[in-house]
């Protein structure tokens, strides 16, 4: 699929045949495509771990300030790390990185997993009742594809980086999941790795289908789960840090984009989008409460 971001068109969509299950697979494995993150990985690693997660599958996108380091550090072993400073294009059109990443981890790593996410290290899975992630998967056994909207989190106040992570610090949000302000309704997935067919960030098709279900389970196409009626996170929510302090946000601007985009274009967009997210904030202590309630 060709999009265009400014005057450049860029492939969005891969795809793929799907890994061959490997006996025993089981499990559910991250992928994470980064750039010097070392501030924020260990705890992002840690909250998942201890959520159950079994494998961190993280694409190295130029890291230089000790991100990979911290990683190993945070979690020991499960972090299986490939080189990925790479641009590449198909003609003129440049292939979006991170979803070849995805792509790459789906095809080569996906056959060991039940399940499969992917996600930025600003964005925390939160198991809202169980005690882990694959706990609160259970009931969906029968699916292979789960979306997951987006819960926005603004600046909390905070000018610099406060002492004491994420979670604890960042526990005001937008209201609304399902809001038509621009940039703030979107999802990331929880798939069956061993159907996935293509490939986009927001969106992954399995068995040739984009069909997906919330997570209590009813099932919409891609488009229908744009509706009000697709809302849920009463198993798990999808909590995206996306500013963290006002400090952290003006680097996120200078960091730029996963695709060449103009500057302005870029700084317009994210400027956008955290005036929406911090309009009639709320508070939302789901993370920090999932902590307390496995002793994390």
């Amino acid at each position: 699929m060709l999009r265009l971001f400014g005057r450049k068109r860029a492939i969005t969509r891969i795809g793929l045949t799907p890994p061959p299950a490997e006996p025993g697979r089981a499990g559910l494995a991250i992928v994470l495509i980064v750039r010097n993150e070392a501030r924020h990985i260990g705890e992002w690693a840690r909250f998942h771990a201890a959520a159950g997660v079994r494998r961190f599958i993280v694409y190295d996108n130029g890291c230089t300030d000790g991100t990979l380091e911290a990683l190993e550090a945070a979690v020991p072993g499960m972090a299986v790390v490939i080189p990925w400073d790479q641009k590449l294009t198909a003609g003129t059109a440049e292939i979006h990185n991170q979803v070849l990443a995805y792509a790459h981890a789906t095809r080569n790593f996906g056959g060991a997993f039940r399940w499969m996410s992917y996600l930025d290290v600003d964005e925390f899975l939160v198991p809202k009742r169980a005690a882990s992630l694959t706990e609160a998967l259970a009931h969906l056994e029968k699916w292979r594809n789960i979306s997951l909207p987006w819960h926005m989190f603004g600046r909390n106040g905070h000018g610099e980086a406060p002492a004491g992570g994420v979670v604890q610090n960042y526990t005001r949000r937008n209201p609304g999941p399902m809001s038509a302000a621009k940039g703030l309704r979107n999802f990331k997935m929880i798939v069956d790795p061993c159907h996935v067919t293509a490939i986009r960030v927001h969106t992954i098709w399995t068995d040739g289908s984009d069909a997906t279900c919330n997570d209590r389970g009813q099932q919409f196409s891609a488009a229908g789960r744009e509706a009000p009626g697709f809302y849920s996170a009463d198993h798990i929510q999808l909590n995206h840090y996306y500013t963290r302090s006002d400090s952290e946000l003006r680097a996120k601007i200078a960091r730029g984009p996963n695709l060449t985009t103009p500057d302005a274009d870029h700084l317009r967009r994210v400027m956008r989008k955290v005036a929406h997210i911090e309009a009639g904030e709320i508070e939302d202590r789901s993370a920090p409460e999932f902590l307390a309630r496995i002793g994390g």
